[in-house]
């Protein structure tokens, strides 16, 4: 068995130029064929109007929000946009496992930090976002990706205070990964 451990390992990523025009055709091709743009957060929303009307379905039915979601002939989580996620989600472990990326689970954190503060810092992060798109009726992706696609000046505008803002938020919360 050989145990020699390569330190001049350089995993190996497409070129981001590539990847960009990629993603540009991808979004393309998503407007023609559904009449939208590519979106995330749509998936999570199904998610949670599946298990709510399945744990309990008395207040799904009741309540205005979960009603305009659910449907007697098909079901919230038959959506493209699920099935988007499955594919980001596959593709970037098979993409992963293929080049080499995919290791033993670690939590990637500052050395000034413990693991357990970075998961928290994430959990927080993550839940404020979550809150952010169902105020913004999008996520990021949907809202300036496929925003500034369609040239929406909505959309540009949403990109530009999104990086503004993670740019000044950043000084404050650098701590958690330098």
């Amino acid at each position: 068995m050989d145990t020699v451990k390569n330190d001049n390992y350089i995993p190996k990523y497409i070129n981001p130029y590539f990847g960009g025009v990629l993603l540009g055709i991808l979004l393309l091709v998503t407007f023609y064929i559904t009449g939208r743009g590519l979106g995330a957060s749509g998936a999570v929303k199904s998610a949670v109007v599946t298990t709510v009307e399945k744990v309990a379905p008395k207040h799904a039915g009741d309540n205005a929000y979960y009603d305009k979601f659910i449907s007697s002939d098909h079901s919230p989580m038959y959506n493209w946009l699920v099935f988007e996620s499955i594919g980001m989600v596959l593709g970037g472990l098979i993409s992963g496992v293929l080049f080499g990326r995919v290791k033993k689970l670690r939590i990637e954190h500052s050395p000034k930090i413990t693991g357990r503060t970075r998961l928290i810092a994430a959990g927080i992060g993550g839940i404020l976002f979550g809150i952010g798109s169902q105020l913004s009726r999008g996520c990021s992706s949907g809202a300036a990706l496929s925003g500034t696609g369609a040239f929406s000046f909505g959309g540009l505008l949403v990109m530009v205070l999104m990086f503004g803002g993670g740019y000044l938020f950043a000084y404050f919360f650098r701590k958690l990964w330098i």
